[in-house]
């Protein structure tokens, strides 16, 4: 496998770092990234706060922020750059991410690069 990386923007970095200080406890342990299965394209992206590292998740320190990725979830973000934009009354996080094919209209789902050869 290559080397495991997700990336921040200044933007996501600081959006995270502010929500990790205002809803984090002291179980927390960093920002969870996930897919799921849902939408017209195939995939969406999950976002919540991690409160363990479970044995097959996948942790990766990106500017200090602990970035927690379950195993099957990983092949499918690894190499992702997150972002978090404002347009107009509209925020929320950006995803720049390699192993996607295309996007469906609405942009909330996506498919996957050799999607068909994971199953």
């Amino acid at each position: 496998m290559d080397k495991a990386s997700i990336t921040l923007t200044d933007n996501a970095y600081n959006h995270i770092n502010r929500f990790l200080e205002d809803k984090a406890d002291a179980n927390s342990v960093g920002l969870r990234l996930a897919v799921k299965p849902t939408g017209c394209s195939g995939y969406q992206y999950v976002v919540n706060l991690a409160d363990k590292i479970n044995d097959k998740d996948i942790r990766i320190e990106t500017r200090g922020i602990n970035i927690v990725i379950d195993d099957q979830s990983f092949r499918y973000l690894n190499g992702t750059e997150l972002d978090y934009v404002r347009e107009g009354l509209n925020e929320g996080f950006r995803f720049k991410n390699p192993n996607v094919a295309e996007t469906c209209g609405c942009g909330e789902s996506f498919s996957m690069k050799e999607a068909e050869q994971q199953v």
